[in-house]
């Protein structure tokens, strides 16, 4: 992903809850939440750590050499599924490495919660000894820059917490809605004002309106309900994410099928892929 002056996106997991590296989940992946977007400068900024965190950091790796590396995560929140690729990010363990790590202020402090996943007895190297040079910034909802990027963080319905974020670059918006379950009035009205126009909306569609009705409180939402925002915010591409660990393959094609009967610029979420804007 060469500086080609343009906003671009990688998907380096695109799971909910858990990893599923079963071979009929791998068209799609099986890597949990994490999204690398580079800046028109060049700038990484990276969107939740989950699984897909490892692969990305030895690719930056390779990229970077001996230089400096510079990367900045943007934490929706602290479950599981979108930090447990932190502990195997390799740029963390050399001394060349800034890492800046931001979430909401709500959430509580970052640094304690990162600690707690690399704590004994769970880990063996705690996150304090870490060899990169580290900081912490707790959002409130300002818009901030970052580079040549303007993010704003908004709050999304999801137990705990979460943020998404709306990422500018000059006319080029990507907007970022995961983890999130619909029904609350005013979240979802602050959702549909934050994607309005967005180039891309990365909406969290880990259940289908049938086994919404089953799981009502568990933070996620549909497929369904993502074609609406879609549309009521007047996006140009919708991309399903956050799929269900028991949606396979098929299953995933079946629904980005049925999403496209509502907004027909819907695509599914996939391990490999790059967007550019």
């Amino acid at each position: 992903m060469g500086g080609n002056g343009g906003l671009r996106l990688k998907f380096w997991g695109v799971r909910g809850s858990t990893p599923t590296p079963q071979i009929d989940n791998l068209s799609y992946g099986g890597n949990t939440a994490c999204i690398e977007i580079r800046s028109p400068d060049d700038q990484v900024v990276i969107l939740d750590a989950g699984s897909g965190l490892r692969k990305l950091g030895q690719t930056l790796l390779q990229e970077s050499g001996n230089s400096r590396l510079s990367v900045h995560f943007l934490l929706t929140h602290f479950h599981w599924d979108h930090i447990q690729g932190i502990p195997f990010f390799s740029p963390l363990y050399r001394p060349e490495t800034d890492a800046t790590f931001y979430t909401g202020q709500a959430l509580g402090p970052i640094e304690e919660k990162l600690q707690g996943q690399m704590s004994r007895p769970y880990f063996p190297i705690a996150f304090e000894v870490l060899a990169a040079r580290r900081q912490f910034a707790e959002l409130d909802d300002k818009p901030f820059k970052l580079a040549d990027l303007v993010i704003h963080p908004f709050p999304l319905n999801h137990p705990q917490g979460a943020v998404g974020y709306r990422i500018e670059a000059g006319k080029k918006v990507i907007v970022h809605a995961s983890d999130l379950e619909h029904g609350h009035p005013q979240l979802d009205r602050v959702l549909r004002q934050y994607a309005e126009g967005a180039d891309v909306l990365v909406y969290d569609a880990q259940f289908t309106p049938e086994e919404y009705e089953s799981h009502k409180g568990w933070g996620h939402s549909t497929w369904l309900e993502a074609t609406r925002v879609a549309h009521e915010a007047r996006v140009k591409t919708l991309i399903l994410f956050h799929h269900d660990p028991w949606h396979n393959d098929q299953t995933v094609f079946d629904i980005v099928q049925q999403a496209r009967l509502f907004f027909e610029n819907t695509l599914g979420a996939t391990e490999g892929w790059h967007v550019c804007l």
